[in-house]
């Protein structure tokens, strides 16, 4: 069954109609901006491959985690408006350890840490194919490349840039002249088929040192503050809006660190707000609490808490908690608090509150003077930098932490909500 080229070309720009042609070496790697059409014609040729392979061989494919191929790989090639009647020949149950991509069968890996690397010992590959290869392990891509042993055997691979010390530039992208290797770059004005005002949007969301990556497509190295956009003159706010819905409490639990709390709403003007904190520091204070005493300190505070209008109390949709703390998360629910723990994926967290700040969607109540301490000093860890990876410094983070769980995870919830337009 033939590719519908038309229906990939109206999708595809020209560069990456030129890489699935280029696309013979050994190492075949697509880098660039978000939504710059890397995947789909990396896709293609994935397809093109699995078509005319040897017998001989396995197929793998991997990512992060298997949910991640899922989403990012068998979700776009079952698309059947990008791969017409072949979307109909690739089966996937998602989890699944192995999949059928045109009659073949492939097998599918997640690889979130070191640990990853022996489930690929063992396996004689024809063909690779990695979702988002910065994301990898360096040990299991390693692994990856000596299991493919196959004669004619090839690897295809996507990745939006990191740090310019992460390992896949400096020992793979940069001796492309000297490695059976062929990389394109591309950016997302290199995809003409977006439509213009999603572009508008996505170049607003990303800041810093997203915009420079997932925008420009440039290797850059996280430094400096974390939330340089932060201003107190703009952020800070002594009044509250009238309040739509009160989301979450986020709480990063301290025994002998600090413990914080923070209560986030939606206003009706359109914006996050980070409306009030209970934080309890056992240093400063010279005594620790016990999870009991935790869980009846916020339980109180919740339900004193003034509100405009002179409403007192408030009853939050979601309860975010450090996962770490699953005694406190224990306590909460058997003193009749529910609660989830919050989404720690601390870099996404991040840049999730970065894009609020920047497009003045997000403001804090005066109250909240742990947060507003612990903000301006935030900042990136330049020893992990050298070593290729994005960590602000561990220190003083605590009501940032209890923020980040409460924006992040319910990010789903309010990110189609806030209004397009800076609200009066």
């Amino acid at each position: 069954m033939a590719v519908d080229l038309d229906a990939v070309g109206r999708t595809l720009s020209p560069i990456h109609l030129r890489s699935v042609v280029e696309s013979t070496a050994r190492l075949n790697i697509w880098q660039g901006s978000v939504r710059s059409g890397k995947t789909v014609a990396s896709l293609l040729r994935l397809l093109l491959a699995i078509a005319t392979a040897p017998s001989s061989g396995r197929v793998l494919l991997f990512g992060k985690t298997r949910e991640s191929v899922n989403r990012n790989v068998f979700a776009v090639l079952t698309d059947p408006l990008l791969f017409g009647p072949l979307a109909r020949l690739v089966k996937y149950n998602p989890g699944a350890a192995t999949g059928m991509i045109l009659g073949r069968e492939v097998d599918v890996l997640g690889a979130n840490d070191a640990k990853a690397e022996p489930k690929v010992r063992g396996m004689t590959l024809c063909l690779a194919y990695g979702d988002e290869l910065t994301t990898i392990p360096e040990a299991f891509f390693t692994q990856v490349l000596a299991r493919l042993s196959v004669p004619g055997a090839q690897l295809f691979g996507t990745t939006n840039p990191d740090a310019p010390s992460h390992w896949l530039r400096k020992k793979y992208l940069l001796r492309a002249g000297e490695l059976n290797l062929r990389t394109w770059h591309s950016t997302l004005d290199d995809n003409p088929h977006l439509d213009p005002q999603y572009v508008r949007d996505l170049k607003t969301e990303y800041v810093g040192l997203w915009y420079k990556r997932f925008i420009t497509g440039a290797w850059v190295q996280a430094e400096g503050a974390v939330f340089d956009m932060f201003d107190e003159d703009k952020h800070v706010i002594a009044d509250l809006p009238a309040i739509t819905r009160w989301l979450a409490v986020g709480i990063d639990y301290g025994t002998t660190n600090a413990f914080a709390a923070v209560l986030v709403g939606f206003g009706v003007d359109g914006r996050l707000y980070v409306a009030r904190e209970w934080r309890h520091d056992s240093k400063t204070a010279r005594r620790q609490m016990s999870p009991y005493e935790y869980s009846q300190a916020v339980r109180s505070w919740l339900s004193g808490i003034d509100l405009p209008g002179g409403d007192r109390g408030v009853s939050p949709e979601y309860v975010l908690v450090d996962p770490a703390a699953a005694d406190f998360r224990v306590q909460l629910a058997k003193d009749g608090l529910p609660n989830k723990p919050g989404k720690n994926e601390v870099v996404e967290g991040i840049r999730t509150m970065s894009s609020l700040l920047a497009r003045d969607r997000l403001r804090i109540h005066r109250s909240c003077s742990g947060l507003l301490a612990e903000l301006p000093g935030y900042s990136w860890d330049d020893k992990a930098a050298e070593r290729g990876r994005d960590e602000p410094v561990k220190a003083d983070d605590h009501s940032i932490d209890a923020t980040r769980y409460a924006i992040h995870t319910t990010r789903a919830i309010w990110w189609h909500h806030l209004r397009a337009d800076n609200a009066a």
